[in-house]
């Protein structure tokens, strides 16, 4: 096996890893952001506050926030 298939190999083996390892990330955030609407929808509630640290007013939580 020449030096340039086992680079190939190598670097497919990295490319595959990140692409699992975001997969992974991207589950959890989904997982996390269903978790947290089934809360709200048990509970009855519109939103979830958050306070503002530079202001210490509360807030509802905004998706881009999760």
């Amino acid at each position: 096996m020449g030096l340039s298939k086992i680079v190939f190999v190598v670097v497919i083996g990295l490319v595959g890893w990140m692409v699992y390892k975001k997969f992974v990330a991207d589950a959890l955030k989904l997982a996390k952001a269903n978790a947290a609407k089934r809360r709200e929808a048990e509970t009855g509630a519109i939103g979830t506050l958050v306070k503002d640290p530079v202001t210490g007013e509360y807030r509802l939580r905004k998706e881009e926030d999760r």
